[in-house]
């Protein structure tokens, strides 16, 4: 175990923090970073500088190995990129005042703010809210549920009024597609809860909770929200268009694992074409050192296109390494995750494990039977080297175990063979996570993804962000989880990212409940 450490953080002029490590410095910038972010509840963006002794000055921290105890850590937040407009008009007569008016009904304003951003994408920005929040309907049905809702509340007299639920139906319609094409009975039942809860005076005489009706209302008008924009071009729907499907419900392309943006449509612009051109550009970018900002803008540019291909496609691995050889960087990985979920991959994941470890190494260490005599085999190593990586390395392999699975249908560790015999055995692999040396200082950990028989990732520090990495690339690449390690990607997705997370299968209910008790 690392020697505990101290650091003096700066997060503004006046507000100077003292951080204490008791693991010692993290061998990554990266999980500096994710627990200064908790540690000071940090949101967006920022970088870290650290102050260089020799010269006096702060300088870009690239690796904590710059660090040692009592230095000092600055927080510098990064701001999105503004870009102002000016519209500028050629020299000429003065114009009218009717030229001037018809001048500024066809053009923006003389000075406009734009902010650079994957917005362009016209991509849902957000997942499914908690509380759900009710639109404000028309000003004649605002005024109409206003009056109703007090009768509600003197007498009881609930509002039946047609017209007003057909409204009502229309706007809660256009708010539920904001988030999600195709909602799930749950998120139905949370939209009836909190109208039912903001105009009581809807609540439906008869039923149990009031609600029942406005399910199925619910339901059926999703259904017939989903066919109108069908019928307008939306790509999301369109594949699922009985044209365009090839086999019924089995074909039926939508999101399984959270997804907020599954299937966007293209840029406000862009087509395929143009598309087709920034990817051919992008091969060529790939090639270019230090030119990550001028990738991840193409990246995130083609998204829409990208998504169509791997979604409607299904394309092998290799097709997509050779076509998209940038989607298979780390730090592409995490931002196409973001884009499709609008989390964070790697500070979502990390920050979830470790706030259950303590918890769940009670729990493994107190398992009985087959399983507790494989895992106190895996725990055993904690007592020679316990640092933040190791830590987290045993924690996911003793959850493996925990679920009656098998930690070698995951992770394959190749410990003093050969290279060619490495390359023969991944061959034969669908998805793994491969660990190669780390025996000797000399020898570093080297983990890896394999998939579809490749090595399309390799020169990670850890298990533990390897299989954050190969959960992005699952959703990045629209892959199924492997059905032997069901329960574990389960537990990845829903407890560990928190996507989906109100419906569990009972196996990991019951971990999850053990874990709040």
């Amino acid at each position: 175990m690392s020697e505990p450490a101290k650091l003096r953080v700066i997060l503004d002029d006046h507000d100077i923090r003292k951080l204490v490590l008791p693991s010692g410095i993290p061998g990554t910038r990266e999980d500096l970073e994710l627990i200064i972010r908790e540690t000071f509840q940090l949101q967006g963006n920022f970088s870290l500088l650290y102050k260089d002794a020799e010269f006096g000055d702060f300088f870009s921290l690239t690796t904590t190995a710059d660090l040692k105890d009592k230095d000092t850590v600055k927080v510098v937040l990064v701001e999105p990129l503004y870009i102002t407009l000016t519209e500028t008009h050629p020299a000429g007569p003065v114009s009218t005042l009717s030229d001037r008016s018809s001048s500024s009904s066809s053009h923006t304003s003389s000075a406009e703010t734009i902010i650079l951003s994957s917005a362009e994408n016209r991509g849902r920005s957000q997942q499914w809210p908690s509380p759900f929040e009710i639109p404000e309907f028309a000003y004649d049905t605002e005024l109409i549920l206003e009056s109703a809702n007090a009768a509600f509340r003197k007498d009881g007299t609930c509002l039946n009024n047609p017209s007003i639920k057909s409204d009502v139906l229309e706007k809660l319609a256009e708010r539920i597609y904001q988030f999600c094409a195709y909602p799930t009975s749950e998120q139905i039942c949370n939209v009836a809860e909190a109208l039912i809860q903001k105009h009581p005076c809807l609540k439906e005489p008869g039923s149990f909770s009031g609600l029942y009706g406005w399910q199925t209302r619910l339901k059926y008008k999703m259904g017939n929200y989903r066919s109108k924009l069908r019928r307008l071009g939306c790509p999301e729907l369109v594949v699922n268009s009985a044209s365009n499907k090839t086999a019924a419900a089995k074909g039926v392309k939508k999101p399984r694992k959270a997804e907020v943006n599954f299937l966007p449509p293209y840029p406000t612009g862009e087509s395929k074409q143009s598309l087709e051109k920034d990817r051919v550009d992008l091969l060529s970018e790939v090639k270019k050192k230090d030119n990550q900002k001028t990738i991840s803008e193409k990246m995130s540019k083609t998204f829409s296109y990208r998504r169509q291909e791997v979604v409607n496609e299904n394309p092998a691995i290799e097709d997509l390494l050779h076509r998209w050889p940038a989607l298979f960087e780390a730090i592409q990985i995490k931002e196409e995750f973001k884009r499709i979920t609008t989390i964070e991959l790697e500070a979502t994941f990390a920050a979830n494990l470790d706030k259950h470890t303590v918890r769940l190494l009670t729990l493994f260490r107190a398992k009985g039977g087959a399983a507790g005599r494989k895992m106190c085999h895996l725990l055993d190593v904690l007592n020679q080297d316990e640092t933040t990586e190791m830590r987290r390395d045993v924690v996911i392999r003793c959850l493996i175990v925990y679920f009656s699975e098998k930690v070698d249908d995951l992770i394959k560790d190749y410990h003093g063979a050969s290279p060619d015999e490495v390359q023969d055995d991944l061959k034969q692999h669908t998805m793994k996570i491969v660990t190669k040396g780390g025996s000797t200082e000399d020898d570093p950990l080297d983990v890896g993804i394999v998939l579809e028989g490749r090595e399309v990732l390799a020169g990670l520090s850890s298990v533990a962000r390897a299989c954050a990495l190969l959960l992005g690339l699952i959703y990045a690449v629209n892959l199924s989880y492997p059905k032997q390690l069901r329960y574990t990607f389960e537990c990845c997705q829903k407890m560990l990212l928190e996507l989906d997370s109100g419906k569990l299968s009972p196996k990991v209910h019951t971990l999850k409940s053990k874990l709040l008790c």
